[in-house]
């Protein structure tokens, strides 16, 4: 998994604003298998190695239901290490009867599903890099059925006990409102296109698959969500030193970004409004 480690630029932990917090918190341990980290009122770090977070819960006093049509979160991306996990993970959910979508990507293997707040999630395995088909720079990915038999075989008679210690955010798939400013925004962040779908774009830094997808799969030029609404606060890329972190956000200034310094790191929005925490290793 080192394409989450340096010298790449990766995805980190993720903000979300949510409706009811103890309701949320309860989906987020009991059934994708967090544990919590720290809690006050009205926030939650949920991390799956007892040490990092991956996932912070925030309840504003102002806070409605998640509107629909607009630039935010499409889902999130918890990246397991194993097959096996992931067989685990189908047990689980199957146990507990949850809706899940499922798919073949060709370099990945995944699970969907949404929280009660309508935020989407992604839980996958990656095939090995190896296989993974690169033609002129692009690499083929696909949407095809799962053989989730053949998953929950891999897993023997393990059973699901949480999201295992490796577990990372794998990457970050977003609602956006224009794709020519959006690519444009994060190449200057430092990464490249991977591939693209109709309407979407998939990029990446040292030849990931994806840590990033984006489309407008909610119409081109949809509107920003209001500040009320439940859904992404902020998403965290993480960036392997001070001179690469700094070219990165001298560009998107000289694109118009606006980047305020807050506590040791550094906050932004893309062009679509979706909110971007930026952070040393």
């Amino acid at each position: 998994m080192s394409f989450h480690q340096p010298p790449h630029i990766y995805t980190g932990e993720v903000v979300l604003k949510v409706t009811d917090l103890e309701k949320l918190t309860n989906f987020y341990t009991e059934i994708i298998g967090f544990s919590v980290l720290e809690k006050d009122d009205n926030r939650v770090i949920l991390t799956a190695d007892g040490k990092n977070p991956l996932l912070i819960l925030e309840q504003p006093e102002q806070i409605h239901s998640k509107e629909p049509r607009r630039t935010g979160l499409y889902h999130f991306a918890l990246l397991l290490p194993t097959r096996a996990d992931l067989g685990k993970a189908i047990k689980h959910f199957s146990k507990n009867q949850i809706p899940l979508g499922a798919s073949d990507h060709l370099v990945s293997e995944a699970l969907y599903l949404s929280d009660p707040d309508g935020n989407g999630i992604e839980i996958y395995r990656d095939r090995e890099p190896e296989t993974w088909k690169w033609q002129n720079n692009f690499v083929a990915m696909s949407t095809d059925p799962l053989d989730a038999r053949a998953i929950v075989e891999e897993s023997g008679n393990e059973e699901w006990n949480g999201l295992p210690e490796g577990t990372l955010m794998g990457h970050v798939h977003l609602h956006v409102a224009s794709l020519p400013e959006t690519q444009e925004f994060y190449e200057a962040l430092g990464f490249r296109v991977a591939t693209h779908y109709p309407q979407a774009l998939f990029m990446s830094t040292g030849n990931y698959h994806h840590h990033l997808g984006l489309n407008t799969w909610n119409g081109a030029g949809a509107p920003r969500p209001s500040e009320e609404s439940a859904g992404l606060q902020a998403y965290t890329l993480v960036y392997p030193d001070e001179t690469i972190l700094a070219a990165a956000i001298g560009k998107i200034e000289e694109l118009g970004a606006l980047v305020e310094s807050k506590a040791g790191q550094f906050v932004t929005k893309d062009p679509s409004g979706n909110g971007i925490i930026l952070r040393l290793h």
